[in-house]
């Protein structure tokens, strides 16, 4: 199994309804956070459920959710498709997309389960369809040292100050026997040193700097910001 047919697929990584409402709740804040404007154009990229969406497109032109999971596409269709700012992108949809559309591109917790080079198509494709002032936020970034005890003391944190702990460390004890867990041993989650994530935003035409707070309730992970270098500068950079 792929970490692609793991999301495609049947799973829960929430503990209970509370921990998925006050995850979303304080996701919608985080990301409302980042909006340039009242008019701005967002994709978030790899939404997942994205069960907050319609707070965030209050706060904007026009959102846009893309998924690679056909499943997840067909609830976010579901659950969104009477929602005149919320648009639910397919695969195809979202190469079509125009170039230079968007002001904000957003991949929040899920470069993890990509690979080096499906990052990298990633940069390229938010290079493409951003416009010269846009930008890009790369979120929940694993760094290269950390590993699962520093997820479940974060989770434990946020299980504390929410009131699940006793859900929260049930879940724990669950997710050892789980898909997920075994995934992540066979797998792995891809993770990345500050000064890589720098490396590549640069090489794929950005200028990267590390956010002083992730978004979501981890925040032993990394959040950059990525604004479009254009040609000319990096030209000029470049010359000795």
């Amino acid at each position: 199994m792929s970490w692609r047919e793991f999301w495609n697929g049947t799973h829960s990584i929430y503990v209970n309804a509370r921990h998925r409402t006050l995850h979303y709740d304080l996701i919608s804040k985080d990301i409302a956070a980042l909006i340039p404007g009242q008019d701005a154009c967002i994709l978030d990229y790899g939404c997942g459920d994205a069960e907050a969406s319609e707070t965030i497109a209050a706060r904007t032109g026009m959102l846009y959710l893309y998924d690679a999971a056909t499943t997840v596409q067909q609830r976010l269709h579901e659950r969104f498709g009477h929602n005149n700012k919320i648009i639910v992108l397919s695969s195809d949809a979202l190469e079509a997309l125009p170039d230079q559309t968007l002001d904000l591109f957003i991949a929040n917790s899920m470069i993890q389960y990509l690979s080096y080079a499906e990052f990298e198509a990633l940069l390229d494709t938010a290079k493409r369809k951003l416009k010269d002032n846009g930008r890009l936020i790369i979120a929940d970034v694993i760094p290269a040292g950390a590993n699962a005890v520093d997820d479940a003391k974060a989770l434990l944190t946020f299980a504390w100050v929410g009131g699940f702990l006793l859900a929260a460390l049930a879940g724990l004890a669950s997710t050892f026997f789980s898909d997920y867990r075994k995934l992540r041993e066979q797998i792995g989650l891809t993770r990345y040193a500050p000064q890589d994530m720098e490396t590549l935003f640069a090489a794929h035409g950005f200028r990267a700097r590390r956010a002083s707070k992730n978004i979501g309730h981890n925040q032993t992970r990394m959040m950059f910001v990525g604004e479009p270098v254009q040609v000319s500068a990096m030209a000029a950079t470049s010359r000795p």
